[in-house]
Formats: C-alpha cells, structure tokens, sequence
C-alpha cells in the first residue's frame, strides 16, 4: 500500500539533493565571505533587554550534507551570532575564515563529525562535556559567549536515554542566562529544570523521507524568545532552527527565579 508513496518521497528526495548539490558547488566557487569592518559585530552582553541575540541550530549531516560555503551563507543571510552545529566534520573549521568568530569542535570518539559552536564574538572556556551513553559515546560541547552559556547536543536515539543525556548537557551549563539546542533525537514533552522549550513547533526532519518529526529543540534558560523558526534544509536532512532571543527584564527574571 505504502510502497508507491515511498519510491515517490524517494524520487523527490533524490531530486531535492541533487538541487542543493548543485548550490553548494555555486557557493563554493564564488569568494569567500567575509565580514565588511564597517558592520557591527553580534551583542557582547546581555545585560540591556533592547539587544538581541540571534541563534542558529543546525544538522548538517556529515559529509553529505550543507558545505561550509552554505553555512556561511545562512550565518551571513540572517545576522547569526551563534551557531549550534551538530554533525560537524573537519571541513567547517574553515568556517572562521569565511564569516569571522570562533569555532569549537570536537569529533565524537571513533567519527568524523560531532557536535560543534561558532560564535561571532569567540568563546569562552570552551569544554567537551561525556554523555552517558552505550553504542555510540556522546557528548555535548559546551562554551560561553557574550554572557550566555551554550551547549550543542547531539542525543541518542532512546527516548530514555536522551532525556537523561539532555538534563546531563544543562546541568553543565553556568549559571544564568544559558542555551541549549541541538538534534535531540526525542519526541514529545521534556522537562528540564530552570529551562523552557522555545523552538520552533514545526517539523525539522522527515524520517524516512516520509513521518514529519520535530526533534530539533532549544531550551533556554533566562532569556526571552522574541521569535524562532525553521528554514530551508538545504543540502542536510534536517532543517536549521533560527532564534531571537533576548535578556528577561529584571522584573520577569525575578518572577522566574
């Protein structure tokens, strides 16, 4: 009954990558971006609620997926202070050259890829922080920007296990205004303590080309969400997540303590 839906989601999938194929070999070619010094850099801190910071969270999914050139794209299109990666290889390391900042990285053990931060205005105190885990060992990586403190996950695929893996990553994270975001791999309601949902409530990956899930997530932690959504895929099979946060007013930072 399924099987022609599914040669057709296969099709238009096929068809889908070859599109974005053919646009990372455009962005590639042309000059690397770079950063004009005549545009202001992204918010050092978060102390006056009239400034914002605008996060990223993206798959990029290994070798196959969005080139370097198509993140700097994305991070240049929309202003990006932040960025969350996840499933990030040794090619994105170049990533600074192109658009500025600092990149942090660190490979899960025994893969190419892992979970990874860019910042515009660098990090600080940049750490790989163990996930309990079994088959495929995780873990989050975890850095300070701007006053905020980020953590990019990539979770198991257990629905136990990844919620654990998830309360573990915010316990890392210091105190005060705090975010993370990531390819959680989970469905359904999580709780995490001091930390609300803010992503967008729309799917972000298609598992099997054909059940829409939304298993990429962001909590945060002090911070205000002024808008969040999701974009195009691209060249990945998972759709980057954007956000505009900001800091609470003193009084609703109160409230939530």
């Amino acid at each position: 009954m399924f099987s022609p839906l599914t040669s057709l989601a296969e099709r238009l999938r096929r068809a889908d990558g070859r599109v974005a194929s053919d646009l990372a070999r455009a962005l590639d070619s042309l000059p690397r971006l770079r950063r004009r010094a005549s545009v202001a850099p992204g918010p050092a801190a978060l102390g006056d609620p009239a400034r914002g910071l605008r996060v990223l969270s993206w798959n990029l999914l290994r070798l196959t997926g969005a080139s370097c050139a198509e993140l700097a794209w994305l991070i240049e299109r929309y202003q990006v202070d932040v960025a969350l990666l996840q499933e990030a290889t040794i090619k994105f390391e170049e990533l600074p050259a192109r658009v500025g900042g600092r990149l942090v990285r660190h490979p899960l053990p025994g893969r190419i890829h892992g979970p990874a931060i860019w910042a515009r205005g660098g990090v600080a105190d940049p750490r790989r922080v163990p996930l309990f885990s079994f088959a495929i060992r995780r873990h989050a990586v975890v850095a300070e920007s701007g006053g905020v403190g980020f953590a990019s996950v990539h979770l198991s695929h257990g629905q136990l296990m990844c919620r654990r893996q998830a309360r573990e990553a915010s316990g890392a994270l210091p105190g005060g205004p705090a975010v993370i975001a990531g390819d959680f791999n989970m469905v359904g309601p999580l709780r995490l303590d001091g930390f609300r949902e803010v992503g967008p409530r729309a799917p972000t990956h298609y598992a099997n080309g054909l059940l829409p899930l939304r298993i990429d997530r962001c909590f945060v932690r002090d911070l205000a969400c002024r808008d969040s959504r999701v974009l195009d895929r691209g060249a990945s099979d998972h759709r980057p997540i954007l956000l505009d946060l900001a800091a609470l007013p003193a009084d609703a930072a109160r409230d939530a303590a």
